[in-house]
């Protein structure tokens, strides 16, 4: 039998991390809502329960609460950080807001051996990120492992198989995060490593046909990983009831089209071309302010698919929203925070006539690309670096012009062809150029110019939550410089941009 793990979702931005941990773990996980009841959870027939963060204090006045009788369940239990204060406090241990919240790394300093601590050494660096703090334990709970500051970062109920960690151990910060999770899902739980990516398109295919019934589905490509395995996945699914196309918005990256469509004929799918330049071009004149470019392309986008949805009598659309784009647009089952509207989450349109299909919906970037190798789409298009859906308007500060374009398309193109020629590309996660249309002085040849600024930026990240900017050596970054300024008309200036996420975003708008 397939063994599975159910996380209850309070909220936290980072729940999906701890799934996709246990993913790569090869065993089955499934996130849902903070209330689901105990006759839910024991239907679904799980072999242990986590309990997440959350942006919540169990001091708000409406804090989000679980089914307590899931504690007098036999199931295994761990909780992170709100998980952790709310099963405690339910055991009668004092919980206190801090006046200065403990953020960031702290050392493990354990008390008492567990099997969830096997392997892991004494003194290993945590990462911390929460507002309340566990004070004392109640009679029923035993402390495992203090931080270097003295909070209690790790708790065990002394009877049941029910833990509590203040620490976070599903981000990367927590080098043996992996370790402590494997621990308690093998170790405690008994679980199985039976879950492969092959399981997972067989459950996608069915919930598609299961979705979508006999219905005709349309699906627009960007050329774009996620887009280009939705289709194919939905393809698999429902033949030809699918019809493709590719929007071109003029927001493409150089020769886009021209170049992915060999990749797509080969998987069986032959997109309709849309040419729709001039009409986002139109739509986007004067406009400045990001938010308003996301949410101009994403109503432009779905009046286009709305018009081929007549044209070819559909009800749905495919869309790859992945993850990362839900949890930084809207709220999925809890108090989560919007960082930005992205143009197929928060950007759509409320009276939107067609129904989406999003199969990827619930996955990470680094799980998308393992379920296209599984779907036999070629490495070239599963190995491309993100691509954002609202395409070069967002890495154009200010207003997006034809010519603005074309002066990022140039240097994109070459900083994309050096990174690949020096065997980079497939070292850094994500890279790409930003024009800066703010014009500074520069000397070329025996003339002053006074022209555009382009930024570089590379990112190291393994599913676009947290990302530390990528170390290229000077002398390719000297080579990328140059070949720009003397390549691209309108640039004389290229800057490096070395800020991680978190503080920063991945895309500059």
């Amino acid at each position: 039998m397939q063994s599975k793990v159910l996380i209850l979702d309070f909220g936290s931005q980072v729940t999906k991390l701890i799934a996709r941990n246990i993913r790569e773990l090869n065993v089955y996980c499934e996130i849902i809502p903070y209330n689901s009841s105990l006759e839910k959870i024991k239907s679904m027939n799980p072999d242990c329960l986590i309990l997440s963060g959350s942006p919540a204090s169990i001091y708000d006045k409406k804090p989000p609460l679980f089914d307590e009788r899931i504690l007098d369940d036999e199931l295994p239990i761990l909780g992170i950080c709100y998980g952790a204060q709310l099963i405690s406090k339910i055991f009668k241990s004092n919980v206190k807001k801090s006046k200065i919240r403990e953020f960031g790394p702290s050392k493990l300093i354990k008390f008492k051996n567990n099997k969830i601590l096997q392997g892991i050494k004494n003194k290993s660096v945590t990462w911390m990120s929460h507002g309340d703090t566990i004070v004392k334990l109640g009679s029923k709970l035993q402390v495992l492992a203090k931080s270097e500051f003295g909070s209690i970062a790790l708790y065990k109920h002394k009877n049941k198989n029910i833990y509590g960690t203040q620490f976070h151990p599903e981000v990367v910060h927590t080098p043996f995060g992996k370790r402590f999770l494997s621990n308690f899902i093998f170790l405690i739980s008994s679980c199985k490593n039976n879950w492969r990516p092959g399981k997972l398109i067989k459950l996608k295919t069915a919930e598609i046909k299961e979705l979508v019934g006999m219905h005709r589905v349309i699906s627009a490509i960007s050329g774009g990983v996620d887009s280009s395995v939705s289709s194919v996945l939905v393809a698999r699914a429902i033949g030809t009831k699918l019809n493709s196309f590719i929007v071109d918005t003029g927001l493409m990256r150089k020769d886009e089209v021209k170049s992915i469509l060999p990749n797509l004929k080969k998987l069986g799918v032959n997109p309709k071309i849309i040419n729709a330049s001039k009409l986002f071009f139109s739509r986007l004149k004067g406009v400045t302010n990001p938010e308003r470019k996301r949410k101009i392309i994403g109503k432009t986008f779905i009046e286009l698919f709305e018009k081929e949805a007549k044209r070819t009598k559909a009800d749905f659309l495919v869309q790859g929203t992945l993850y990362p784009d839900v949890i930084e647009s809207v709220s999925i089952s809890g108090p989560s925070s919007v960082i930005k509207s992205h143009h197929n989450v928060g950007g759509l349109p409320k009276n939107m006539k067609l129904s989406l299909v999003e199969p990827l919906r619930d996955l990470f970037k680094d799980e998308v690309r393992v379920l296209g190798k599984s779907l036999g789409i070629e490495k070239d298009l599963i190995g491309r670096h993100p691509f954002p859906g609202p395409g070069l308007a967002i890495r154009i500060l200010g207003e997006v012009t034809q010519e603005r374009v074309k002066i990022l398309q140039e240097a994109d193109d070459i900083y994309t062809r050096i990174l690949k020629e020096k065997k980079l590309y497939d070292q850094i996660w994500q890279a790409f150029c930003v024009l800066i249309p703010i014009k500074t002085v520069g000397v070329m040849g025996d003339e002053r110019t006074y022209e555009n600024t382009i930024a570089v930026r590379a990112v190291n990240s393994t599913d676009g939550m947290t990302a530390s900017w990528s170390r290229i050596p000077y002398d390719i970054l000297d080579l990328i410089s140059s070949e720009i300024i003397n390549s691209v008309k309108g640039i004389n200036k290229v800057v490096f941009d070395i800020s991680n996420k978190p503080p920063s975003t991945i895309e500059w708008e």
